[in-house]
């Protein structure tokens, strides 16, 4: 396999505009452009939480979701093209009901933190949560491969459970909203 990038500064986009992997080039305030801004932040932020120790059930899927999330960036930036599949819903949904099968019920709702690694899965849930409104907001104006939106959403179920038990190792726990006075009412 040859060089990918041999050449890193460019300059091709100080007037404001990118090229996708088509030769097409948009303004980097477009919608598609933002889309894989979105996913690109959440794979560096999955990056971060992956640099925590994790137990084997919560990383190995976290590090075949990076490659995935790099299929999904290939898809954004090569318009027409499908490379997220059913099967990587599938996966996650399985790596779901693996971790929450040891969760007890949610009885309130659950705040960011815990820990360092719960809160770093708390904020990639909300990455994944922000990128897959930018992808159904680039599906609108141009439809896409159905599979990508609802990947991110599947992730971000994920990403949840994922904080949901990270917050609950050596010993921690959860951090759950404690109602106001008012809302009590």
């Amino acid at each position: 396999m040859g060089h990918r990038l041999s050449k890193i500064v460019t300059r091709t986009g100080d007037a404001g505009e990118t090229g996708l992997a088509d030769g097409t080039r948009l303004r980097k305030s477009a919608p598609r452009v933002a889309a894989l801004g979105e996913v690109d932040e959440l794979n560096c932020v999955i990056g971060v939480l992956l640099t925590h120790g994790l137990p084997e059930p919560v990383r190995a899927p976290l590090a075949r979701v990076q490659n995935e999330l790099f299929d999904l960036g290939g898809e954004l930036s090569l318009p027409g093209a499908a490379l997220v599949q059913e099967a990587y819903l599938q996966r996650l949904e399985a790596d779901v009901a693996q971790l929450n099968a040891s969760l007890p019920p949610l009885k309130e709702f659950v705040l960011p933190g815990g820990n360092p690694p719960a809160a770093a899965a708390h904020l990639a849930r909300a990455v994944a949560r922000r990128a897959e409104r930018a992808v159904w907001a680039l599906d609108a104006a141009e439809p896409l491969n159905p599979l990508a939106a609802r990947y991110l959403n599947r992730l971000s179920d994920f990403l949840f459970v994922c904080a949901r038990t990270l917050a609950r190792r050596d010993a921690g726990g959860e951090v759950l909203w404690q109602r106001s006075a008012k809302s009590k009412k």
